[in-house]
């Protein structure tokens, strides 16, 4: 049977939100400010080191946040409590300036993974499962269309393409090791998959945190637009997995690109 009517509309509901402009346009909407100039802020170097940090921030979400996450199932997920555990982190991180983004990028990491296995869970995905699990770190790397996404239709399901074969490996080893070992070359090459996109991302943040006074007040303000934009790809990400569950990929995939 075809996607019925209501299988559409949250096709089109998730949709709508997969292809939401990126974390950028949002912070500069609602700080009143280009986020352009946030960029010529940025120290020499910074960018080295803010993808080191990414990468190190998702393999500790991967170990802290999704393997130690309860699979039992949930009526529905509780974003507001992890926005709130986010902007808090943003606020400390904020008070001390860019320096502190290094060390408050994992917290925040973890918080936002935590948030998205909980939205996953709400959809239906059992997180004692690995698909499950790496369906959650793929959230990181669905940051909506970027400035050299031509094709912003069919963005979400490229990325899905590209990460499918490091997503296997990763499945791969998790499935023949019992411990999580951080050198492992399939884990640590889907890490930098992920990393690499969500960097773009990272890097977003840390110019918005690199603009003059912006404080602890707007450091929590900037976390608050991460988390925030993350729990929307997740939802948009989990309905077409739930929905993918019910119909088979392949419908659901071409019901998305004809919307």
């Amino acid at each position: 049977m075809g996607l019925s009517a209501e299988d559409l509309a949250e096709l089109a509901a998730a949709k709508a939100l997969l292809e939401t402009p990126g974390l950028a346009a949002k912070a500069a909407n609602v700080l009143g400010r280009p986020i352009e100039r946030g960029f010529d802020l940025l120290p020499a170097g910074w960018r080295d080191k803010l993808g080191q940090a990414t990468r190190e921030a998702l393999l500790a979400a991967l170990k802290g946040a999704l393997l130690t996450m309860q699979p039992q199932s949930a009526a529905a997920s509780s974003p507001r409590w992890h926005k709130l555990a986010a902007t808090v982190s943003g606020a400390a991180g904020g008070a001390f300036g860019l320096p502190a983004l290094i060390i408050e990028l994992p917290v925040s990491t973890t918080i936002i993974c935590r948030s998205i296995a909980d939205i996953a869970r709400a959809n239906g995905e059992a997180l004692d499962t690995l698909p499950a699990k790496l369906a959650c770190i793929e959230v990181f790397a669905l940051g909506g269309p970027s400035k050299g996404d031509d094709a912003s239709e069919t963005g979400y399901f490229a990325m899905r393409s590209a990460l499918a074969r490091a997503v296997s490996d990763a499945g791969g080893h998790l499935l023949r090791h019992a411990m999580l070992q951080d050198g492992a070359p399939a884990l640590l090459r889907l890490i930098s998959v992920v990393a690499a996109r969500f960097n773009v991302q990272v890097s977003e943040k840390a110019a918005a945190q690199a603009v003059p006074v912006i404080g602890a007040a707007g450091g929590a303000l900037i976390n608050l637009l991460f988390i925030d934009h993350f729990q929307d790809i997740s939802r948009g990400h989990f309905t077409v997995r739930r929905l993918e569950r019910r119909h088979g990929e392949a419908a659901v995939r071409e019901a998305y690109l004809a919307l």
